[in-house]
């Protein structure tokens, strides 16, 4: 809106036209001026706004029509195998899971203004764009349908009889080691429990104390590892009184990596539970980086002692080689040194010292009618101590521990899951190996695996056992009987915490990678996945996994940045 003084004679009438305005839009602008014919002079009078054009009759243009962008066909970006065997990149990553995905998201975090070009390759293929459970539709049943399709899972190794595990089992029992193939690996189906390594087992590591805590630290915080996700929950306060007063003084709130921020200001949190997806999301938000899937790496491509590319086969069998820098082999403790040996790469320790955790579980009943109205969620870890070389995970009620658009129903009695993880001793006589008789589709020969449990680990076994029945009691809680007993042994390979084939170490007698995971021998190849973790302790190994996937990452930054 514009103020005109009115000269010398105007009218409303005169002004109107000679702002080409029209009459009745003067009228009602100025209401207090009845006669349109009344000598005005010297009055302020109200004049509509011009448009930009200054011309308050312009006509309104259409906006111009932007060009389609190009489309994508995934909720990711992909590139094709054909378009990387024709880059050179400064470094490859072999695999999504949580090392692979720690070391690109670190990567692009420190190159966001460079010119260096990043390729990754998945053997499996797109899942889901999150974790499971933070699928809407997912309840616990619909979640052990979905990870158990065998489209995701290839068992490795023949079924081989292990040591017999006295006054719990009296036969030999198969193992049952696989790997899982998805973009993401096993964090898109993973439980999200995130402890620490206890740091009697870090010490006998090349990696100093307070190194690992500052990497401990950087994990923590990417993941967002809380101890407050069952916070407010009676079902578990309760519980931790009887525990930590009858003979488990250290049991406490389960550390989980789930996102628990509000959303506000339009920044959403709707991925709860972490997944290696978050790590490629934060990193293509950074920095474009090449990826591919069902891609299987077979080989790594080496020149004059350094790491010069993979060699990679598609679905149809066409093979491909990409050329880098710098390989990363994150594909799991059963696929690297696969992939190590498959190469030529045959150090002493190589696939050698596999470790995987022993787990006992038990089922108990607590009675509904020992707590208060709102029950809440059970989050209850107890972790392992000098004394005790195994943690108990406790989940529940029943199979609300994590649950949403589901009403959780009234009922007297709420069942309690117990998990017993047990340290397993580093072995040389644990391992896998190429089996000569067998190949599968690629031309790649299958792994044998050899493992069994010693005499310390099954006296591991037998504590966890009593550890289990004894956190029950205290508990007042009801242990079911299982297979004729109230705990069971689960098959060595069920736990899915598979460790050590590629360890670490000073030595490359006893170690395949050094203390940066770069292995023995080979300048520019790396290792970042459980395979590099020395000693199994009895936490579950991702956060550990990711804490030095990124210590990796900041080395091969430095190193490639000094040259």
């Amino acid at each position: 809106m514009r103020i005109y003084i009115a000269s010398d004679g105007d009218t409303l009438f005169k002004i109107a036209k000679k702002n080409d305005i029209e009459l009745e839009q003067l009228t009602s602008l100025n209401p207090h001026i009845t006669a349109l014919d009344r000598n005005i002079t010297g009055l302020q009078i109200k004049l509509p706004s011009l448009n930009p054009s200054g011309n308050a009759q312009a006509s309104l243009h259409l906006c111009p029509v932007e060009p389609l962008p190009d489309y994508l066909d995934h909720w990711i970006p992909l590139t094709s195998l054909e378009q990387m065997a024709r880059t050179h990149y400064d470094v490859l990553i072999v695999g999504t899971g949580a090392g692979g995905g720690a070391v690109l998201w670190r990567l692009c975090e420190h190159w966001v203004k460079s010119g260096k070009r990043i390729g990754v390759i998945e053997a499996g293929d797109l899942m889901l764009p999150t974790h499971a459970q933070n699928i809407a539709t997912m309840d616990a049943e619909r979640y052990v349908k979905y990870w158990s399709n065998p489209k995701f899972w290839k068992k490795v190794g023949e079924s081989q009889p292990v040591c017999p595990v006295p006054d719990l089992i009296d036969a030999s029992f198969p193992l049952a080691f696989q790997q899982f193939l998805a973009l993401g690996g096993r964090t898109m189906i993973w439980n999200a429990v995130s402890p620490r390594m206890h740091p009697t087992e870090i010490m006998k590591w090349p990696v100093p104390l307070k190194e690992m805590d500052y990497y401990y630290r950087i994990a923590e915080k990417v993941m967002s590892v809380t101890r407050n996700y069952s916070q407010g929950s009676l079902l578990t306060q309760k519980l931790l009184e009887r525990l930590q007063t009858q003979g488990f003084p250290e049991a406490e709130d389960m550390p989980v990596a789930v996102d628990l921020g509000q959303t506000k200001y339009g920044e959403l949190h709707s991925n709860v539970f972490f997944s290696s997806m978050l790590f490629l999301a934060r990193a293509l938000n950074r920095k474009p980086f090449d990826l591919t899937v069902r891609a299987r790496a077979v080989q790594v491509l080496t020149e004059k002692g350094r790491a010069a590319g993979v060699r990679v086969m598609s679905p149809d069998k066409k093979t491909y080689d990409i050329l880098a820098e710098t390989v990363v082999l994150s594909a799991s403790t059963l696929e690297t040194p696969r992939i190590l040996l498959n190469s030529g790469i045959k150090g002493e320790a190589v696939g050698h010292y596999l470790t995987n955790h022993s787990r006992v579980v038990g089922n108990a009943i607590i009675s509904r009618l020992e707590f208060p109205e709102v029950l809440g969620t059970l989050n209850i870890l107890l972790p392992q101590t000098e004394e005790r070389p195994y943690q108990i995970q406790m989940y529940g009620p029943g199979q609300y521990y994590w649950y949403h658009y589901k009403t959780e129903p009234l009922q007297q009695e709420w069942r309690v899951d117990m998990q017993a993880s047990g340290k397993v001793e580093s072995r040389y006589e644990n391992y896998v190996s190429l089996d000569p008789q067998k190949r599968d589709e690629y031309g790649m020969q299958e792994l044998q695996v050899c493992f069994s449990y010693n005499d310390r680990d099954l006296e591991v076994i037998r504590q966890m056992a009593e550890g289990v029945k004894q956190a029950s009691y205290v508990m007042n809680a009801t242990l079911l009987t299982n297979g004729g007993s109230e705990v069971c042994l689960r098959l060595p390979g069920e736990e899915i915490h598979e460790m050590g084939t590629c360890r670490m170490g000073n030595d490359s007698r006893n170690a395949a990678v050094n203390r940066y995971g770069e292995v023995f021998g080979i300048s520019g190849l790396f290792v970042a996945d459980n395979s590099v973790i020395p000693a199994s302790g009895a936490s579950n190994p991702t956060l550990t996994t990711v804490a030095l996937a990124i210590r990796t990452a900041d080395y091969i930054q430095q190193q490639r940045d000094e040259r």
